[in-house]
């Protein structure tokens, strides 16, 4: 049985009295059964992970495609990893819109994060347009083979995977169930297909998109969502612990 992964993106959120109060009403959680990552933005990092316990593994939002360098303003892999960080995201949509991330950076992102030992988080999802004409497995797919198609598969076998339907980030509209296992099936397919049956059963797919308690049950209770990649309920602390506790009771 996989793991479930529930993983709260806080993004650009928190000035730093708000980020210790969250932070310090999330430390005596139940976890439960499942691994629970906070992703807060690159100053808290150093300070999360002084505080940080056996129940919260702390994440990087991003990470630079770059090993180190004259490139003012990045945050380095091996930055991340000498701090004690676990987890890094790569490929959020928001970071392909509004910074201008190509399919080449998402590959040396990849690379840097398995180099240094950070579990790369790949994010993929479609626009509400490739929803609504059909062709969103489609676009999913090449999306992940573009980006991820070129690892052998002890390499693939250290990722895990957020399918965030682009339509559904942020908006207050999430995919449904059906449409989420839909695709979330999808991608375990092409993975066997790519990379084999022990890999694709062992790899955990996480749901994203205006999840929350209200709609987590439904959510978690699909066959192959592995737990979510959570954005704006993330930094509502009490919010956030009942969707671990669902994640526990249905995954």
């Amino acid at each position: 049985m996989r793991k479930a992964i529930i993983a709260g993106n806080w993004k650009m959120n928190q000035d730093s009295k708000d980020a210790d109060h969250l932070f310090h009403e999330l430390q005596n959680l139940d976890k439960g059964n499942a691994e629970v990552i906070v992703f807060p933005p690159f100053i808290y990092l150093d300070r999360f992970i002084n505080l940080s316990s056996k129940h919260i593994r702390i994440g990087a939002q991003n990470c630079s495609q770059f090993s180190s360098g004259a490139y003012t303003g990045e945050i380095s892999g091996r930055m991340l990893r000498s701090l004690g960080v676990d987890y890094v995201l790569i490929g959020h949509s928001e970071r392909r819109q509004f910074f201008g991330e190509t399919t080449q950076i998402l590959k040396d992102k990849i690379n840097i994060a398995l180099e240094e030992k950070l579990i790369p988080i790949f994010c993929c999802g479609e626009p509400i347009i490739i929803r609504d004409n059909g062709t969103y497995i489609k676009f999913v797919s090449e999306q992940i083979m573009d980006s991820i198609g070129q690892l052998t598969p002890d390499k693939m076998a250290k990722l895990v995977i957020a399918y965030e339907p682009i339509w559904a980030i942020g908006t207050g509209v999430n995919a449904s169930a059906d449409q989420a296992q839909e695709m979330h099936l999808a991608i375990r397919d092409l993975i066997n297909s790519r990379w084999g049956e022990d890999i694709s059963d062992k790899l955990r797919i996480l749901y994203g998109g205006s999840l929350k308690a209200s709609n987590a049950l439904e959510l978690f209770n699909m066959q192959d969502i592995d737990g979510g990649l959570i954005g704006g309920a993330s930094l509502n602390a009490e919010e956030f612990k009942q969707i671990i506790e669902i994640a526990n009771e249905s995954i």
